[in-house]
């Protein structure tokens, strides 16, 4: 499979003027039928080297940390798995379908230039994601370095990063290390992912080992009591921590749902990707979600608290064990962010300005935003992690999802006409190049979640925020989807927009 759509096909059909103007490209163009070659253990494959990794071990013992019982989490990364997995297959459904990424998709329902907010929007988060991971990369590296020669890296922290020199030149030595795979393209990241998926799967059974022999056996680990519960130390406090713990749970997969269209366009059919998808996403991450709350229960018997960080549990053992671990890590991490984080801000950043953006060209401006946004900041706590970072980004994708489904399956029944999506004077122009309707909508779904947001992430600037606004933030992807749906299909249904034409693919 090729890198980037034949121009020949579009320009057959739609003409010259269509695949000439100022958006269209290579890389955004409808892929061929000989692209189309994904079959449904590709998609699983990729899920399984997306799921293993160090972010998304961090969440069911995150929760465990905010005091859950192993079960409780783990049930809870399961229900917003499954949740997230629906408007997964149902954007999936246009990729696979008309082989158009998410960047090209969105144009349908907020004009040819009005997407580029939500493309901009989308990048923008996942440009954090790559930076999470990339840190996360980069501290398994700058943790084995330390093993093996004493200790050496630690420093000071450098003023304004807030990182000593030695963790700052594991970073960026990691984030080099991705650079290849960013200027070979998808061919690159779906043959690594193919390959390393048993790899992980064994990386995990093997840390479980490692976890109850050193216990003395899985014991009690599995049926330890939640804090809420009656005599607990947060007794009465489940349902605070459980909602705004499932929206973070959804919103860890958010921007995946978004641009999923990304990969099932390279898609034979549509029961490879729906098959693979629903295999490849709630399983893995179920079984991960076991494996993290047995070891981080595991740790409190090891080593008397509990540790969450797999790097820093790494850390903590001996032997040849501790390199192979980090090892691991190290490829898994780089596994997950090149799929999950990469090729999709690539596309976006690309279609800002497609004459002048290739996809790798897209890569490098992901990369280096990654560096800007300080990714380290955003783990400095759980809080920080799950209530701010993945809550909060799930208030602005969630109502993009939202408006995305509804202007496919319910305003469009699926049928686009792809040519038109690439013609800046055509029907999915709207006014001016934008849609009224997506943008009412996107507020409506955004606005109501702000103030929680605020009072979360800057309590000091705005604590006095009304509780009903702390509560529906809880909710924010569902709140915004919900309310971004509603707004954008009356809109559009009443006619208050100039919608545009139907037609058959």
């Amino acid at each position: 499979m090729k890198l980037t759509a034949q121009s020949a096909g579009l320009a057959g059909e739609a003409g010259p003027a269509v695949a000439g103007g100022s958006l269209y490209n290579e890389d955004l163009a409808p892929t061929t039928a000989a692209q189309r070659s994904w079959r449904w253990y590709h998609f699983a494959a990729l899920w399984v080297g997306m799921v293993m990794n160090i972010a998304s071990y961090m969440l069911a013992a995150g929760l465990t940390e905010q005091g859950m019982s192993p079960w409780q989490a783990v049930l809870t990364v399961l229900l917003g798995n499954l949740i997230v997995l629906v408007p997964m297959l149902l954007i999936g459904h246009a990729g696979a379908r008309h082989g158009i990424p998410y960047a090209v998709l969105v144009r349908s329902s907020f004009g040819t230039q009005g997407a580029k907010l939500p493309a901009l929007l989308r990048a923008i988060v996942a440009c954090g994601w790559y930076g999470i991971q990339t840190w996360l990369g980069g501290s398994a590296i700058y943790t084995l370095l330390n093993i093996l020669t004493g200790n050496a890296l630690h420093g000071a922290a450098l003023p304004l990063v807030d990182i000593s020199a030695g963790q700052l030149a594991c970073f960026l030595a990691f984030w080099a290390l991705q650079l290849y795979f960013i200027l070979h393209g998808t061919d690159s990241i779906r043959w690594l992912e193919s390959w390393s998926a048993p790899v992980k799967v064994l990386m995990c059974a093997a840390l479980v080992w490692w976890a109850t022999s050193k216990a003395g056996g899985v014991g009690s680990m599995l049926s330890t009591p939640s804090q809420f519960a009656a005599g607990g130390a947060k007794a009465g406090r489940f349902w605070a921590t459980f909602w705004p713990g499932l929206t973070a749970m959804v919103g860890f997969w958010a921007t995946l749902a978004l641009n999923i269209p990304d990969f099932t366009r390279f898609a034979r059919s549509q029961r490879d990707q729906v098959i693979g998808q629903s295999i490849g996403l709630p399983v893995p991450m179920a079984l991960l979600s076991v494996v993290s709350v047995v070891v981080t229960s595991a740790t409190v018997v090891i080593y008397g608290k509990t540790i969450w960080d797999p790097i820093d549990l790494a850390s903590r053992m001996t032997g040849i064990g501790v390199g192979i671990a980090l090892v691991i890590l190290t490829l898994d991490t780089m596994c997950c962010n090149l799929a999950a984080n990469l090729v999709g801000p690539a596309y976006d950043f690309s279609s800002l300005w497609p004459k002048g953006i290739s996809y790798r060209a897209g890569g490098m401006i992901t990369a280096t935003i990654a560096i800007l946004m300080m990714p380290w900041k955003i783990l400095a706590t759980t809080d920080g992690y799950i209530f701010t970072w993945l809550v909060g980004y799930s208030a602005l994708l969630g109502p993009v999802a939202g408006i995305l489904m509804v202007d496919y399956f319910l305003i469009r029944g699926t049928r686009l006409d792809a040519r038109a999506l690439f013609d800046a004077a055509g029907p999915f122009s709207y006014v001016r190049g934008w849609n009224p309707a997506a943008l009412v909508a996107l507020a409506a779904g955004v606005l109501p979640n702000l103030p929680g947001f605020l009072h979360v992430a800057f309590p000091a600037a705005f604590p006095n925020v009304p509780a009903f606004f702390n509560t529906l933030y809880t909710y924010a992807w569902f709140v915004g989807l919900v309310l971004a749906s509603l707004v954008y299909g009356s809109w559009m249904k009443l006619g208050a927009s100039r919608r545009a034409q139907v037609a058959s693919a």
